[in-house]
């Protein structure tokens, strides 16, 4: 029987927000839990330089990265957590993969397209694919959390998967993307869509308290609640969406009758949300802050992490190098 083992990069781009908390950190959590070490979370920093940034900035987001994931309650004792740079062999296996990939397969990538049609772009984000590719497959993962916009990639995966077994024999899975459903399209506080750092209509899981609450005091609501008398439909208001992501039962049905009979107004709903907002985000911050204060702890949790997939990562390139034909060290 297979044993079932998952795989995830996490984009160390910028702040985590709460799109990433509960579309992807809480469930890394529970897979962590009952996986144990065949979940394997990587801090892709090697994806994060196909586009220009600042070197110092990147070593910054890669660590914090990492805290606000442990600070969120991933154990680095239960996974295998590890920055990306830190064990070679992804990107050995990426360049493997780049000579089996036909050119097409590449180009025809919905985000490169979207990317190379708006300026000139380096030749890393055409490669991205084979080099995520290798991510997954050097631990045989046959389990990939991630988003919607992530889905072709997998599909991509499997076909190179598929395409070195046949020519080298039986070796990769075929990995399959699985999605939190209940938590995939986590909306921005503008009411703008999805939840994104480029859109700038986020809640950040380490942003000060007092800038969550002056965010979503002027947030949008339902459009027909014009005055505090009138009936509304909660679902159809942003804030019952949140709502549903940090209260408990009872408060949210004590704010689905209120807005319908008009017997709570849009400022009530919201206190009762920052209630459940600081419940949920305050001990988080606190565990960050404890870990900002002992930042040998994420860098040694990291260390660690990378020698115990290193382990696994130089197993499955020894057999891809005798699969092709390459010496072994």
């Amino acid at each position: 029987m297979c044993v079932k083992r998952v795989f995830s990069g996490i984009q160390p781009t910028g702040e985590i927000h709460i799109g990433n908390y509960f579309g992807a950190i809480l469930n890394y959590v529970k897979l962590g839990e009952e996986l144990g070490k065949n979940s394997i979370y990587c801090i892709v920093d090697h994806h994060a330089i196909t586009i220009p940034h600042e070197p110092e900035l990147l070593r910054k987001r890669t660590f914090d990265a990492a805290l606000v994931n442990m600070a969120a309650g991933l154990d680095p004792n239960k996974v295998i957590l590890f920055a990306q740079s830190d064990v070679r062999e992804h990107t050995e296996l990426g360049w493997v993969f780049a000579t089996q990939t036909p050119l097409g397969d590449l180009e025809r990538m919905t985000q490169f397209k979207d990317k190379s049609s708006q300026h000139s772009v380096l030749a890393g984000l055409l490669m991205y694919p084979t080099l995520m590719a290798a991510d997954i497959l050097l631990y045989k993962a046959n389990t990939v959390p991630v988003g919607e916009d992530q889905v072709q990639h997998i599909e991509l995966t499997r076909e190179i998967a598929r395409r070195f077994n046949h020519r080298f024999g039986e070796m990769f899975p075929e990995p399959l993307a699985v999605h939190n459903k209940d938590a995939l399209r986590v909306p921005g506080v503008d009411g703008q869509g999805k939840m994104s750092k480029s859109k700038g209509n986020t809640l950040g899981v380490l942003e000060e308290i007092d800038s969550i609450w002056q965010k979503l005091r002027v947030a949008p609501t339902d459009p027909a609640r014009v005055r505090r008398t009138d009936p509304g439909n909660p679902e159809v208001c942003l804030i019952f969406d949140y709502h549903k992501l940090f209260s408990d039962l009872e408060t949210i049905q004590i704010v689905d009758a209120g807005c319908r009979s008009a017997g709570i107004g849009c400022i009530d709903c919201k206190k009762l949300l920052m209630k459940g907002v600081e419940q949920t985000l305050v001990p988080i911050q606190q565990r960050a802050q404890e870990l900002y204060n002992s930042p040998d702890t994420v860098k040694d949790a990291l260390h660690r992490g990378a020698r115990e997939a290193r382990e696994i990562a130089q197993q499955t390139m020894q057999e891809v190098r005798d699969r092709l034909g390459l010496l072994n060290p």
